[in-house]
C-alpha cells in the first residue's frame, strides 16, 4: 500500500488516525500548493483530485478520507476508532455525518471562497458571495454542538472516535484562517483542549505547517 499525503486538514486527519491506530503506511507527498493533486498523473489514480488517497497493493485507489478509515479499521480493528459493534459503528457514522454536513464542509468552503480564493478559484467551483453565510452557519452549528456536549468528553458519548479527529483537525485549521472557536462555547473549547493534548495531535502536523502558518 501507499498513502498519498500532503499538507492540509484532511491529510492531517489521516495521519492522526494512523498515529492513534499505530499503523505505518509508506507515504508519497503530493504538492497541494502547486495543485499536483488536480492533474495527471495523480488524477489518473484518484479522479476526485482530493487528498489523502490510499493506493492498495492491487492498484485500486481509495480517495475519501473516512472511507479509507473504514477500510483500515476492518483490517486493523484495535483500537476501535469507529466501533467494535454494529451499534457503535452506526453511532460513530451518525456523528461523523452530523459534524461534516453541519460544520466542517461549511468551514472548508468558507475558507475556499474567501481567504483561500486565489488558491482554489481555478481548481474547484467557488462562490465568494456564499463565504460569509457559510462561516455564520459554522458558528451556529458549533453553538448547537456545544449544547449537546455538556457533560461528555467526546463527540460520540464515552469514547474517542474518528468524529473527534474530523472536527479537531478542521477547527485547528480554521483557527488560522479566520474561523476561531467562540470563547463562549465552553464545552467545545474544553473538548478541543482535550483532543489537542493527545500525542497524535502534534505528531500529525505536516512539516509545511510552520512555513504556511496554517495547521494542516
Amino acid at each position: 500500500m501507499q498513502l498519498y499525503n500532503s499538507f492540509g486538514p484532511n491529510p492531517r486527519a489521516m495521519r492522526m488516525f494512523l498515529a492513534e491506530k499505530g499503523i505505518t503506511i509508506p507515504m508519497k507527498d503530493i504538492d497541494l500548493m502547486k495543485a499536483e493533486n488536480r492533474r495527471p498523473p495523480y488524477t489518473d489514480r484518484n479522479p476526485g483530485g482530493q487528498l489523502p488517497a490510499l493506493e492498495l497493493d492491487n492498484g485500486k485507489c481509495i480517495g475519501e478520507t473516512v472511507v479509507i478509515w473504514e477500510y483500515l479499521e476492518e483490517k486493523h480493528p484495535t483500537p476501535p476508532l469507529i466501533g467494535s459493534t454494529a451499534e457503535d459503528r452506526a453511532e460513530t457514522r451518525q456523528w461523523v455525518r452530523r459534524v461534516e454536513q453541519n460544520i466542517t464542509e461549511n468551514l472548508y468552503n468558507g475558507f475556499r471562497f474567501a481567504e483561500g480564493l486565489q488558491l482554489f478559484k481555478d481548481r474547484v467551483p467557488c462562490e465568494p458571495d456564499a463565504a460569509p453565510g457559510l462561516k455564520r452557519i459554522v458558528q451556529a452549528r458549533l453553538k448547537w454542538l456545544d449544547g449537546l456536549m455538556n457533560g461528555r468528553e467526546y463527540i460520540v458519548p464515552n469514547r474517542f472516535s474518528i468524529a473527534d479527529i474530523v472536527l479537531y483537525c478542521a477547527l485547528d485549521f480554521g483557527a488560522g484562517v479566520g474561523q476561531k472557536i467562540d470563547p463562549a462555547l465552553s464545552n467545545i473549547n474544553a473538548w478541543f483542549k482535550r483532543i489537542d493534548s493527545r500525542p497524535s495531535a502534534a505528531a500529525s502536523l505536516h512539516p509545511a505547517s510552520a512555513q504556511l502558518k496554517m495547521k494542516g
